[in-house]
């Protein structure tokens, strides 16, 4: 969607990302709805999974910091399979530690092996949906060979997070993107409102329970921080304990600010797949496979029919 799955506002909107996409080299573009982009990491990948299988893909391509599809398999199926596996996890979270700090843990406990960075972790999570519903693909990775938290390295190949620290900075990133991307960014305005539209949905909001991530007596911690904090970041430092990392408080602000609600997450199922781009290799397939496709390919712009497109039309609109 136009957020990236922390829950961050995304410099370029889908549409301009589809644009760089199909420019370089990429025939079909799917929508992952807002109400599953902006989730944990296993909510991501059980919608993209489905979605990419309806397409009937045969190979995923995913990037990994260590490189190991052997190790994320195993750390997959002892997710799965291993029945001490949720019961290890309960006893860490129970000790007040988050989520993925108590996921490690517990695979450290049964098998010995840590993960901690976020493509293995995502990538761990494409793979057990792909066990878990016996589809027939086949994962490859490909091996990040830059620290996705480094802002300075000076080298072609560089993270998001280098780009977007180098376009807040004004600096040139022109051997850092594909020239037709560069021409996208390079008069992007990177100001926005998004804090302090957040901060008047906070102050004026009087049951931030209701969001999706408002956990119990998170909302009353987040109003007493949002007059003393000046910024996104400050806010998020400022709520953030060793129970709720910076992610999981990013992607509940970002529910917060985009009204999505405990109630309104609750579509087990995809509801139909959103095209939002191909070239004639892709005009092509989709003429070929859809007939076949269980979920319907969405050709009108029916809000009424789709509660996620209902959503979806919302938070693209709040942009």
């Amino acid at each position: 969607s136009s957020f990236t799955q922390r829950g961050e506002l995304s410099i370029l909107n889908k549409w301009d990302k589809t644009r760089c996409a199909l420019n370089n080299g990429v025939n079909i573009v799917l929508e992952l709805p807002y109400i599953y982009s902006t989730q944990s990491s296993d909510t991501f990948a059980e919608y993209a999974i489905k979605i990419l299988n309806e397409f009937k893909i045969d190979e995923l391509c995913f990037g990994s910091e260590d490189d190991n599809l052997d190790i994320l398999y195993k750390v997959a199926d002892t997710q799965i399979n291993n029945k001490l596996f949720d019961q290890k996890v309960k006893e860490y979270l129970d000790d007040g530690i988050n989520y993925p700090t108590a996921l490690n843990n517990a695979l450290k406990d049964l098998i010995n092996v840590e993960i901690t960075k976020p493509n293995d972790l995502l990538g761990v999570s494409y793979i057990k949906e792909i066990l878990k519903n016996n589809y027939q693909i086949t994962p490859f990775i490909i091996k990040r060979t830059n620290d996705y938290h480094d802002k300075d390295n000076d080298s072609d190949i560089v993270s998001a997070s280098n780009i977007r620290e180098r376009l807040i900075k004004n600096e040139s990133i022109k051997n850092k993107v594909p020239f037709d991307v560069f021409e996208i960014l390079k008069d992007k305005n990177l100001k926005n409102n998004y804090f302090e539209l957040l901060k008047y949905k906070i102050i004026s909001e009087s049951n931030l329970n209701r969001f999706l991530d408002v956990d119990e007596g998170l909302s009353t911690r987040i109003k007493s921080v949002i007059n003393k904090s000046n910024s996104l970041e400050e806010l998020i430092q400022n709520i953030k304990t060793k129970r709720y990392t910076y992610n999981k408080i990013s992607r509940m602000l970002n529910h917060i600010i985009c009204s999505f609600t405990k109630d309104e997450n609750n579509i087990e199922d995809i509801e139909y797949i959103r095209i939002l781009g191909f070239d004639q290799n892709g005009k092509e397939y989709l003429n070929k496979i859809k007939k076949n496709m269980r979920v319907p390919v969405l050709n009108k712009y029916d809000t009424r029919r789709y509660k996620t497109l209902e959503i979806e039309k919302r938070v693209s609109d709040i942009l």
